[in-house]
């Protein structure tokens, strides 16, 4: 029995997962941390899929001339897959992170499957009455100062594991959840996407190093509301190219944000990004998009940020949604790690996005999100 209360690690623990001490014996003396169950029963009905970690560590552990095991023990899980450009991700991942129970959460924390939005799929854009425009600027206030603590730890030589725990720690103590932790069974709480990942990559043991970027994307969830934002960092000093896409990425979204208001069509959005994109010599992903967000992670209106686009819909006073466009140093076009998460670029060329939260009001805009302007972006 060990001292450290880890989540159940089994995939069909019939208990809910509760906080365990029960380590397996045999990832500890093959230093594997992080496999813990809530009892023997548990332990065994998962043996089948779990003494797969034991195969994989054993024999690949010794064998230091294996281009996919580094020295320490960590190693790329999908050393047979053409990669697209240099980065690679680093192994074993972290144990799942636990949130207080005091702390409301979505309806898909425990299963993975977001129901309400499957529910309202198809429904008109949701106008927020006041009190709930009040939850969502709290929630993005919160949101914002989350990303802000992120960003001051970016330095060569952290981990995304780390920015990831950074993460975790601030959006508990706020009293909020984590949007991105297991939802669609996405394994971490934030987002984080270096180089020529265009979005969603996951926090593992790989350290930053002098001359990445790196985008944090953040997402909580407070009184019901979701705040989501992201912004593109350099690490340490960049090169030019790296300046250029991230200084074209926030200058889209700012030229987009100044089109909303009152009666502006959904659609124009992505006919005033690309040019701007195309302008730096640069491109924009048109696989994801903008997407409305309120007591839902994502609903619509959907916001493609290419030109010549077919959105529909024109802006009202109390809709919420992201404006959040990715811009890449050359093709737009991207393929997806095993993972079934991480997106890079299809010819591994550094990619940056920006986002930020917005409610249309009678007058105009009002950015949720907002943040200190950055004088490395000017």
């Amino acid at each position: 029995m060990s001292g450290v209360a880890i989540a159940c690690q089994s995939s069909n623990c019939p208990n809910g997962h509760p906080p365990s001490r029960l380590e397996c014996p045999t990832c500890n003396k093959l230093g594997i941390k992080g496999s813990y169950f809530c009892n023997q029963d548990c332990f065994k009905a998962n043996w089948k899929t779990h003494k797969i970690i034991h195969d994989i560590a054993t024999p690949r552990q010794p064998l230091l001339d294996d281009p996919n095991i580094n020295r320490d023990g960590t190693f790329n899980p999908f050393g047979t897959y053409k990669f697209t450009g240099p980065l690679r991700p680093v192994y074993p991942l972290s144990p799942k992170r636990m949130v207080p129970e005091h702390i409301p959460r979505p309806d898909y924390f425990e299963t993975g499957i977001p129901t309400s939005e499957t529910r309202r799929q198809g429904q008109p854009p949701r106008i927020l009455s006041p009190e709930e425009q009040d939850k969502m600027r709290h929630a993005c206030k919160l949101g914002r100062e989350v990303l802000d603590i992120a960003a001051a730890a970016i330095r060569p030589g952290i981990t995304t594991d780390a920015i990831d725990a950074i993460v975790h720690q601030a959006t508990i103590d706020r009293g909020a959840y984590p949007s991105p932790l297991n939802y669609r069974n996405f394994p971490k709480s934030v987002c984080t996407s270096i180089n020529e990942v265009i979005c969603h990559g996951i926090p593992d043991q790989r350290k930053l190093q002098e001359g990445d970027i790196i985008n944090i994307d953040i997402s909580l969830y407070k009184d019901g509301f979701h705040a989501d934002l992201n912004e593109t960092y350099p690490v340490g000093r960049v090169d030019d190219d790296s300046k250029r896409v991230m200084r074209t990425a926030r200058k889209c979204l700012d030229e987009a944000i100044k089109l909303c208001k009152p009666g502006a069509l959904f659609r124009d959005l992505g006919k005033t990004i690309e040019p701007v994109a195309r302008a730096n010599g640069c491109s924009v992903v048109r696989t994801y998009c903008g997407h409305g967000i309120n007591d839902l992670f994502h609903c619509s209106p959907n916001i493609p940020h290419y030109a010549k686009n077919k959105a529909v819909g024109t802006m009202k006073p109390g809709i919420c949604f992201t404006i959040e466009p990715m811009i890449n140093l050359g093709h737009y076009d991207l393929e997806h790690w095993p993972d079934d998460w991480t997106s890079v670029t299809i010819d591994g060329k550094r990619s940056a996005q920006f986002e930020e939260t917005l409610l249309i009001t009678e007058t105009g805009v009002e950015v949720l999100t907002a943040g200190t302007p950055r004088a490395d972006l000017e």
